[in-house]
């Protein structure tokens, strides 16, 4: 099968060519891939950043979402079926043509949902639902969501804002028109952060929401109760009392959480934004796009194109 692998770290370190293909084993699936999400995980990992935390085996292939067609089914996987519509996370790489991965990683698509929102949806909501897990504002809180315009950012401001808390994002000038579409008020980045914040919140913030870093907690402390902040992108900021919400993405899954969003996204109550997309053969391009940051959703590499008579369902 075609595959990216990854042969060293560093920016040069993906290279196309192909790779062997596994059977699945009990409890898995093999799919092929029809979109492919790019996460920022994604280039950390290719540049060696993770190498410590997820050490991998050297050529390997990279990619943790992305959504596709069931080709074959293991072992004991009683919930899909060969022809299924899929999304989730992948255990196999998803910078390939076919993958395998845990049934238990999966979900099957509703109507209403084109296969490159679906495989923008299930990190983002994953990481959304569980800022908002553990850290739940009380009712018409004021809150404050750091990188608003970004996949998480977006599906955090949105779900806020459904719940009718008053959100303030932050953003980038460029996409201040998007974040009031998501049903926030936008603010920049830039050196007047602080002041800007103040003067949108004259009666407080009750919560952030940190899905960027970049010293964020830091800045506004003297607004928000560190303790009342979540950040899913400062895992330093537990030594000031905020709340970390790590997770381990070899280990992810699809939660009753993330079955809601997609859902909801489906019947049109959440919008799903993909900010661009690439094909198979311009992944290199797709990660450095997603690296230069100030994104608006998610960006998306579409799968290996094949002709119909190369396809096979054995």
């Amino acid at each position: 099968m075609h595959a990216y692998l990854l042969t060293h770290y560093g920016s040069g370190g993906l290279q196309h060519g192909t790779a062997p293909e596994q059977p699945p084993a009990s409890g898995e699936v093999t799919i092929r891939l029809e979109a492919i999400a790019v996460n920022p995980l994604d280039w950390k990992i290719r540049n060696g950043w993770l190498a410590q935390m997820i050490p991998l085996a050297l050529p390997g292939v990279i990619g943790s979402e992305g959504s596709g067609t069931i080709l074959e089914v293991g072992p004991d996987v009683v919930d899909f079926a060969v022809g299924d519509r899929v999304a989730g996370f992948i255990d196999s790489g998803a910078f390939a043509e076919i993958a395998v991965t845990r049934a238990a990683r999966l979900v099957r698509l509703p109507a209403g949902l084109s296969m490159a929102q679906a495989a923008a949806l299930p990190t983002a909501a994953e990481a959304a639902t569980r800022m908002l897990t553990l850290l739940r504002p009380e009712e018409a809180s004021t809150v404050v969501v750091n990188g608003a315009a970004g996949a998480v950012g977006s599906m955090v401001t949105q779900l806020l804002a459904r719940d009718g808390h008053r959100v303030i994002g932050t953003a980038s000038a460029a996409n201040h028109d998007y974040v009031r579409s998501l049903g926030a008020t936008p603010i920049s980045y830039g050196p007047d952060l602080v002041d800007d914040l103040r003067r949108q919140a004259d009666s407080g913030i009750d919560a952030g929401y940190d899905t960027t870093g970049h010293g964020f907690i830091d800045r506004v402390a003297e607004l928000v109760d560190p303790h009342r902040v979540v950040t899913i992108a400062d895992f330093e900021a537990g030594a000031q009392g905020a709340i970390v919400a790590g997770g381990d993405p070899t280990q992810l899954s699809i939660n009753d959480g993330v079955r809601e969003v997609i859902d909801l996204a489906a019947a049109g109550g959440i919008r799903v934004e993909v900010e661009t997309t690439y094909p198979f053969d311009a992944l290199a391009e797709a990660l450095s796009f997603s690296e230069r940051g100030h994104l608006r959703g998610k960006v998306i590499v579409a799968g290996y194109d094949r002709s119909p008579a190369e396809i096979s369902l054995a």
